[in-house]
């Protein structure tokens, strides 16, 4: 993975935006942006399940269906990570919201905390069927992670976005300089 673009430091969680491919984060474990009920289609959830493999999706929709804004773990498959995180930002809908995104970001980093994860790689959560704009998002995710971050997890030392894009990139970039300037992020 190669340097990424913005780095901040709220606490002792470190957040870092890198554009790519989510499958080459260097990460403890990767996130999957779900519906409710755990169905790996395509986008991000698509490249996860055919990299890694088909267990991944029967692990999770075994655990499904869940409360649109929360998260289930399952195994890597073949991926290198520890555990791939389903964050359930819609439902069968295909809708989501700011509101969503955050309750959701939130409760996948909850749960790498209680996996006693060191580090987590999330996408843009809503960006493609949920047809939320980069910026609303980035600012969701990045507004949640930090208030996670001043929290002061014990495991969880660094949350690395990755968003699809040099304009999901840009948007989060943005954003990241917007919460530090408002003083939302320090």
């Amino acid at each position: 993975m190669p340097t990424p673009e913005v780095s901040v430091q709220v606490g002792a969680v470190t957040l870092q935006v890198w554009e790519g491919d989510l499958t080459q984060a260097e990460a403890a474990a990767v996130v999957n942006a779900a519906n409710n009920h755990l169905w790996m289609g395509s986008g991000v959830a698509g490249a996860l399940k055919r990299l890694g493999g088909e267990e991944i999706e029967a692990e999770a929709i075994a655990q499904g269906p869940i409360p649109v804004g929360s998260a289930v773990a399952t195994t890597a498959g073949k991926l290198p990570y520890r555990a791939v995180i389903h964050g359930a930002v819609m439902g069968q809908d295909l809708r989501t919201s700011a509101d969503l995104i955050a309750r959701t970001t939130r409760a996948c980093l909850d749960l790498a905390e209680a996996m006693q994860l060191d580090s987590l790689a999330l996408p843009a959560f809503g960006t493609g069927v949920g047809g939320i704009v980069f910026s609303a998002c980035a600012r969701a995710m990045l507004g949640a992670t930090a208030e996670f971050a001043r929290g002061e997890p014990r495991y969880l030392r660094r949350v690395v976005f990755v968003p699809y894009g040099a304009e999901a990139e840009a948007a989060f970039a943005t954003e990241l300089q917007v919460l530090i300037r408002e003083g939302g992020i320090i």
